[in-house]
């Protein structure tokens, strides 16, 4: 019986992999085997690292998620849940084929553990240098990531930020449409340093799901301050909050 479940889990794995098409370059997650834990929320932070994000600009980012899971905002809301717990894991993308899980899931559910995971967002190095910017690709293999999970979330959302639209690999509107079908929800923080209407962009083309929104920053030094405003949001599951908008 065991090995059948090794199987049968193995198995549902290739199948979404070939649906969603992770390419042979990405860090390929293990296969979840054992019974899940039931958390609030199952979230994917998909960190842009493609050419346009120097070094600067990567470790703003970095820092700004690291400081808003330190916020304590961030464990009252996680408290406030009827699990009182949430799983979270961490990944870089460039294009199509460039990902890499750079924190395993983690459990979130106390100051211990969420500082962990803070701790863990800051050492985490960077990966990838550039390859294109594949929205569309950042989010098919966050969906393998959620596949491969040990916990069981009420919610499954993708937390894409970048800082530019989608350029390569196919179009993101279907990776997008996709994961909805599947019931996942993606919420978005566009960084608004190069491409002034990339909210627009994000608002049409990237968020998707029941209650999904997304809060811009106005340039990556503003970028911690809309990360915690998105984070709470996000556990929280309203779907608003300070110069959030709602995908309808």
């Amino acid at each position: 019986m065991r090995n059948s479940a090794r199987w049968l889990g193995a198995l549902g794995a290739l199948v979404l992999m070939a649906t969603v098409g992770v390419p042979a370059q990405s860090q390929t997650p293990q296969t979840q085997t054992q019974p899940q834990t039931d958390v609030a929320i199952a979230l994917v932070l998909a960190v842009d690292a493609s050419g346009s994000v120097d070094s600067r600009r990567f470790e703003l980012q970095k820092q700004g998620y690291a400081a808003a899971f330190r916020n304590r905002q961030v464990l009252r809301s996680v408290l406030s849940q009827v699990t009182q717990s949430i799983a979270v894991t961490m990944m870089q993308w460039t294009g199509p084929q460039l990902h890499a899980q750079v924190v395993d899931w983690t459990l979130v559910k106390d100051e211990a553990s969420v500082n962990a995971l803070a701790d863990a967002i800051e050492a985490a190095p960077r990966q990838l240098f550039g390859g294109g910017t594949s929205i569309s690709g950042a989010i098919d293999y966050s969906r393998i990531l959620l596949a491969a999970s040990p916990f069981r979330g009420a919610r499954r959302v993708i937390d894409v930020s970048g800082d530019g639209a989608n350029n390569r690999g196919r179009p993101v509107t279907l990776a997008r449409d996709e994961a909805v079908h599947d019931g996942v929800g993606i919420n978005g923080l566009p960084i608004l340093a190069l491409e002034p209407d990339l909210d627009r962009y994000y608002y049409d083309n990237v968020i998707g799901g029941p209650g999904a929104f997304m809060i811009p920053a106005e340039n990556y030094d503003t970028f911690a301050d809309a990360i915690l405003k998105k984070l709470i949001t996000e556990i929280a599951g309203t779907g608003t909050g300070t110069n959030s908008i709602k995908f309808n």
